[in-house]
Parts: structure tokens; sequence; C-alpha cells
């Protein structure tokens, strides 16, 4: 008998009882960036994994879109699960067409497999550089997963940290799809808009118009807490930049937080600070999503 699997002991779970928002989102709104774990009994965690989290199904991620407003999920498959993409396709599939994926794949993957997968939802693949969370995959094997999915279209979605930008820059420009960057490369808020680091962040954006930035996350990147108010001038320079390619979601469960438990309501609420006008709103949460993932 397989032992349980169960949740490390320091894990946060997501908030029980969000607040409801008092932004109202446009009709067709997107989460474009979120999760589900599990549940362990029927699709357990990898063994590979670097956390045991709690279980947060689909059920509870849907329920939570309706709740907040939002009419559709963009699920992103959890390092958790490393390449068994089971849970995210179960999830894709109970969705119809309300959900799209983005899944973690190996160069060995089929183009049956990446075919089913399509036909499921999927629409990306990701690429996680953050050493606390995947272990290290060779360059030439990403790009070789990239040329694999890029005949279906699908974009590659990359999760890393603001430090390590310069390195990564030539495999990220050398990929021949779309390439969506996580939470802004993560910056260092204490540091100002103006640094180096940032700046180099919106260069990127600006010489590579197949690079596009999610503003999401301003819970991992504040250094103040709730309402992460010194986030909110990174997130709205990306958006008022770059506003055709731009995505936002919850992160919904919000692995791996450390210092608290994100209010999703009150996520919401900031969407307003970063995309001040209807047209800004509209482009991050409706036309930008459904171009990228459902091709209108």
């Amino acid at each position: 008998m397989d032992k349980p699997q169960v949740m490390d002991p320091d894990w946060l779970v997501f908030h029980p009882s969000p607040a409801k928002p008092t932004f109202k989102a446009p009709a067709g709104a997107v989460d474009a960036h979120c999760h589900v774990f599990g549940p362990a009994p029927q699709f357990p965690y990898a063994p590979e994994r670097k956390y045991t989290p709690c279980d947060a199904g689909k059920d509870q991620l849907f329920a939570l879109r309706d709740y907040l407003g939002f009419e559709r999920n963009v699920i992103v498959q959890a390092t958790c699960h490393g390449k068994d993409n089971r849970a995210l396709l179960d999830a894709l599939r109970a969705a119809g067409d309300l959900a799209r994926g983005v899944a973690t794949v190996g160069e060995d993957i089929s183009e049956a497999e990446l075919v089913s997968m399509h036909e499921a939802g999927v629409r990306g693949v990701r690429f996680n550089f953050l050493k606390r969370l995947a272990d290290f995959t060779p360059h030439e094997v990403l790009r070789r997963i990239a040329d694999k999915v890029a005949p279906l279209g699908w974009h590659v979605v990359v999760y890393f940290e603001a430090p390590d930008l310069e390195e990564l820059k030539p495999l990220f420009t050398s990929l021949p799809t779309t390439v969506v960057v996580d939470h802004m490369g993560r910056p260092d808020v204490s540091l100002g808009i103006d640094h180096p680091q940032f700046q180099a962040f919106v260069d990127l954006l600006r010489r590579h118009e197949n690079i596009w930035s999610k503003v999401s996350c301003p819970e991992r990147l504040s250094l103040q807490g709730p309402p992460y108010a010194d986030v909110v001038a990174y997130a709205r320079t990306i958006v008022e930049t770059f506003p055709d390619r731009v995505l936002w979601g919850t992160d919904w469960p919000h692995p791996n937080m450390k210092t608290h438990m994100p209010d999703d309501g009150l996520l919401v609420d900031v969407i307003p600070k970063i995309a001040p006008t209807a047209a800004l709103q509209q482009a991050l949460l409706v036309d930008n999503p459904m171009r990228l993932y459902w091709g209108s």
C-alpha cells in the first residue's frame, strides 16, 4: 500500500474565505495563472518533488473563479506534479472551453501525446529556473522541447529570478515561440523601478516583441505586505508600456508562500491600481489571454 502523501508541516494553506472584490472584472475575464494540486489520492505528487502541498483541486479552483467574477482560467502545471500532467488535464477536460493549460514535459514527449494534450486545452509548456523548486535542465534540452511544441502554436512560460536574467537571456531570445515571463521576472522591489535590474527586464520586452509578461504575484514580491503598494509601480510600468503583451493571474493556491497567505479578493483589487483604465483592464484580463490561449 502506498504511503499517504502528507502536507509539509510549514505549508501555508490557501485562504479559506477570501473577500469579495470591490473591483468588477470585465466580461470574459481570465485568471491566467493558477494551479491545481492533486487531490493526492487521485493524482499523487511526483516522487522527485521539492515540496508536498495541501490538496487544492479543480472544484475549489472553479468555485473561486466564479466567486471572484472571472469566467476562465489558465491552469499552469505545478512543480509538485513534475511531468505528470494528469491533474492538469483532468481539470482542463472538466472545464471544457473555460480553461486552457500550460504543461511540463520532457524531450521524450511524443507527437501523439502533444496532440492529445492540445485537444485537452494545453497551449504552452513551462520552464522553471528556480533552483529551490526544480532541478537544472540543460538549455539544449529546453530548446528541443520548444522546437517540438512550436508547430502546435504553443508558447513557453519561463519562471526565474531577476539576477539570473542576464545568464538566461540568450536562451529566451533564441526560442522559436512566444515567451511568457512569470511575475515580471521577480524583481527586487527594494531597488526601485529605475534600477538597472528592472530596466534590463523592460529592455528585454522592448527589444523582443515575442516576449510577454505576467504582472501577477505582488504577494511574492512585496516587502511591505498587503495591499502590496511597493509592487504597483513595477506592474503598472509593464502594463502601460506593453499593454498588448501582459497577463494577470491569482497564482491560487499560492504555492510556497512563507510570510503570509494572500486574500484572493484583495489581490483582484490590486488590478485597477496597475491597469488604471478600462482599456488597459480589458487588454490585461480579456483580449490578451483570449488571443494567446483561445486564438481570438
